[in-house]
């Protein structure tokens, strides 16, 4: 993905040698919530790849000296609202070769039940907190996720969700106690919390 947008970069060399110095180094962090927003690898790359060329494209528009990985966000956020708005009118659609072999596929898939690696580490990694995570409204999920899990600082958060910094810290405070509420029992059974 990155040698696509390297090639396009490299093709018009001066003025953009910029873009690719200055957007390409958050394309992982963009990336990493990208998946997020669509719980789906190949969808998080087309939304990647579409926030790059839209930001390629408008690089002339970009405020140098501001926040480009908040501007980077900010392009992410409105694509995907829509991407969504589209994906919302359009009737559902089901290709005839995707389910032609879906017995077989399914039976590939599925674990036997005798399976030890399959009995010992089956239930290792339980998607509790996952859940918990997407249960949240839009709006605290969107902070909790870009603070405690992508590492911004509150004023990126704050230009990307385009609300003052203040906002951002009660958004993060409710979020926590929502998530704190949601997991205090699965914290309790694993250990993490003392049961009294």
């Amino acid at each position: 993905m990155l040698a696509f947008f390297l090639a396009i970069i490299s093709s018009t060399k001066g003025l953009h040698k910029e873009f690719e110095r200055e957007a390409i180094p958050h394309m992982d962090i963009l990336y990493n919530y990208a998946l997020r927003m669509t719980g789906n690898a190949d969808d998080a790359r087309d939304l990647l790849q579409e926030t790059f060329l839209k930001a390629y494209r408008f690089w002339d528009k970009y405020e140098k000296g501001t926040n480009v990985r908040a501007w980077l966000f900010r392009i992410m956020k409105n694509t995907y609202i829509n991407l969504y708005r589209k994906a919302v009118k359009e009737p559902d659609t089901v290709d005839y070769n995707d389910i032609q072999n879906f017995y077989n596929i399914i039976r590939e898939n599925s674990a036997d039940a005798n399976d030890l690696q399959e009995k010992l580490f089956g239930h290792l990694l339980d998607d509790d907190v996952t859940k918990a995570l997407e249960s949240l409204p839009e709006e605290f999920r969107t902070v909790v996720i870009l603070c405690d899990i992508e590492g911004l600082t509150y004023e990126e958060i704050a230009e990307f969700v385009e609300c003052p910094v203040g906002t951002v810290r009660s958004r993060l405070h409710r979020g926590r106690k929502l998530l704190y509420a949601k997991l205090f029992e699965y914290a309790k059974k694993r250990g993490f919390v003392g049961k009294d």
